[in-house]
């Protein structure tokens, strides 16, 4: 009876963790996620959109900063509304797509050998045997509240730069536009109204009739003057799936958050300085910078409770990460271990023969 009790919690137990994940899964298809990295993602309420990579380049000279953005995106949508609170007037341009390129190539980490002894799977006599695969290492006040100061067409983006007394007033621009405000936007929103924050409002407009907005999106550059170092992220904890945020952060030192703003502590997977040459030489008007790239997750959007401030850090000590490579020890292409234990019976044999030699002939008595 014991036993049948038992087994029947066993499956009770089975049967919540699998509803559980058909909730999950049929929730994230109904609610699409619309809240970035450092914006939010509007679409119609019969389209859906997710961001697969929000990957954001920060450029600051103490005075003006300027941050690159590139969105790769999968979406049945034919266009979308991207809001970005900014500290200041902003300008909008289309950016170099190379910038990212050069700065992941900077940032690499350096491969490094280190030979072991004995052979592994893969290895000869074991290469026939089937190894589990390891896992990959792996953006003028009509009275509505709402100013437009400016408006053009970028690419794939319609782009206006708005300023706005009131929050809800941006949900009346995005009605206007054709999108419906996310419930709880507006509140997020009115710390920016109370610092006198603008706002970059992105109509994302894939060009050609018949086009949804799908794969990575022309990256957009925001410049805008400021005398600390920013990345706006409250608009994110209204995201329904956990968020990452990788930055690239090119300033006179190396930079630091203040704080974790409710996600992971954030982990320096590069820091040291690069030269002004390229895309990046470009975007930095060809000064020197020092790079700090940063990496953190939020496993729970709701948590985020400000915008990331970043200072300079104690001392700008570089720091590249180190990816080890094992190879089996070989001596021209001989495993070392094959001609250890290969040669264990030649030397036992030699041994064993010189002591032979060295041993006297027995005596026979007269």
């Amino acid at each position: 009876m014991r036993g049948n009790i038992q087994e029947f919690g066993s499956r009770a137990r089975l049967i919540t963790v699998v509803l559980a994940v058909l909730v999950l899964q049929i929730g994230s298809l109904i609610n699409p996620a619309y809240a970035c990295g450092c914006g939010a993602m509007v679409v119609d309420s019969n389209a859906e959109i997710s961001v697969h990579r929000e990957t954001s380049v920060v450029d600051w000279d103490g005075r003006t900063e300027q941050i690159v953005m590139r969105f790769t995106v999968d979406s049945d949508a034919p266009e979308a509304a991207w809001i970005m609170p900014v500290p200041g007037r902003a300008t909008v341009e289309l950016a170099d797509a190379a910038v990212f390129d050069e700065l992941v190539r900077v940032a690499a980490p350096v491969h490094r050998t280190r030979h072991y002894f004995w052979p592994r799977s893969g290895d000869w006599p074991f290469d026939h045997v089937d190894g589990a695969a390891g896992a990959a290492p792996a953006p003028g006040a009509d009275g509505s509240g709402v100013g437009v100061v400016g408006r053009e067409r970028l690419g794939d983006f319609d782009v206006a730069r708005l300023t706005a007394t009131d929050p809800d007033a941006l949900g009346d621009w995005l009605d206007t536009n054709g999108f419906e405000m996310p419930e709880g936007l507006g509140e997020d929103l009115r710390p920016y109204v109370d610092q006198g924050w603008e706002y970059v409002a992105v109509r994302l407009v894939p060009a050609g009739k018949g086009k949804v907005l799908d794969g990575t999106l022309d990256p957009l550059r925001l410049s805008f003057a400021s005398d600390t170092l920013v990345y706006p992220m409250r608009l994110s904890r209204r995201a329904t799936t956990p968020q990452s945020l990788g930055l690239f952060v090119l300033a006179e030192h190396r930079m630091e958050p203040r704080g974790t703003i409710g996600g992971s502590e954030p982990e320096v997977t590069y820091a040291g300085k690069v030269e002004p040459q390229g895309a990046v030489g470009r975007l930095t008007g060809g000064e020197e910078r020092f790079l700090t790239v940063l990496d953190q997750g939020f496993p729970d959007p709701g948590r985020i409770d400000g915008d990331h401030e970043l200072v300079a850090a104690a001392e700008d000590t570089p720091f590249q990460r180190v990816v080890w490579d094992d190879d089996l020890l070989t001596v021209g292409g001989v495993p070392v271990w094959l001609l250890v234990v290969g040669g264990v019976p030649v030397v036992v044999a030699l041994i064993v023969g010189l002591r032979r030699r060295r041993s006297p002939l027995p005596q026979t008595a007269a």
